[in-house]
């Protein structure tokens, strides 16, 4: 198995679901998704932009909070929220929470996100499942072109995980 492309679909006015198969077991890519020094490595989408925050208080009740700035003009943004349940290397759901800093924008109320992480072959099937408070709030996300740079992250992660992390 090899990393692929992104899938995207919306399964009702309120959800985006996203698929991607990685060519690493469940844990590996869980660990990926969980651990801060990781994470700045790979969650950046477009080129041009560093992960400048990345806290995470990794059990239920724990808060995150990721901040993203553009190394060329310093305009910064960022999410934050809960976790909202925890099942290593399976799952993980959060709260999320957009805080448009002064790239701008709105993304609504916020949006309850759970990524799971399923054995396929010798790889992992990637799913995240995002439901926003509004079908406005996830056109309003969709807008941004949020999935096209989490496919320039993923690859990024493909090239981590090819490496062993």
């Amino acid at each position: 198995m090899r990393g692929d492309e992104t899938e995207v679909d919306l399964p009702d006015e309120r959800t985006v679901r996203v698929k991607r198969a990685f060519a690493a077991p469940p844990d590996l890519v869980y660990k990926a998704f969980t651990e801060p020094g990781l994470l700045r490595r790979w969650l950046l989408g477009p080129p041009g932009w560093e992960m400048s925050v990345c806290e995470m208080d990794l059990r239920v009740g724990g808060k995150y909070r990721w901040r993203w700035r553009n190394q060329e003009n310093g305009q910064e943004f960022g999410f934050y929220g809960e976790v909202t349940e925890l099942d290593p290397p399976g799952n993980i759901s959060h709260t999320e929470y957009f805080d448009p800093g002064d790239v701008g924008g709105d993304m609504g109320k916020g949006s309850a996100v759970t990524t799971s992480f399923a054995a396929e072959g010798a790889g992992t099937r990637m799913t995240v499942t995002i439901v926003y408070d509004s079908a406005e709030d996830r056109e309003a996300a969709m807008s941004t072109g949020m999935t096209d740079g989490m496919e320039m992250s993923y690859q990024r992660l493909d090239g981590m995980l090819a490496e062993g992390i």
